[in-house]
């Protein structure tokens, strides 16, 4: 009795959905962009800054966007002491940037170790190796 529920039961549901297409996965799950889509103008606004004394940390950015152009600027600090400064702009022309440096590139002195020597150094004793001769057939 069980075993006929379930042989009508599994009948009537492949008989329900027969009718219906059923999506592919891939259909369902994959994401086409399309050179049609059109987004909205998304206008912005925001600004952050880092600075700290102790590491020499000192960064900031800030950006602004009606939508159609975007305008900006970011600071950073770096490794040789100069700061950069980046001023850009972004439109349906492409992205144009102006960049700057302040300060002065500082480097440190250079102190060769003993690995930087012309001397080569030997830790144990060299001994000569004498070549082995092979008979010739």
């Amino acid at each position: 009795m069980q075993i006929q529920i379930i042989l009508v039961s599994l009948v009537s549901l492949a008989v329900f959905t027969s009718g219906e297409e059923q999506p592919k996965y891939a259909e369902a799950v994959a994401y086409k962009p399309s050179s049609e889509q059109q987004y909205a103008p998304m206008p912005h606004s925001f600004a952050w800054e880092v600075k700290d004394e102790p590491s020499k940390n000192d960064y900031s950015h800030q950006q602004e966007s009606d939508g159609k152009v975007t305008t900006g600027s970011y600071r950073v600090v770096l490794p040789d002491g100069r700061t950069q400064i980046v001023t850009y702009t972004a439109d349906q022309n492409g992205y144009v940037a102006d960049v700057k440096y302040e300060g002065e590139a500082k480097y440190p002195e250079y102190k060769p170790s003993s690995y930087n020597t012309n001397k080569p150094t030997v830790s144990y004793p060299i001994e000569e190796v004498q070549p082995t001769a092979y008979p010739v057939a």
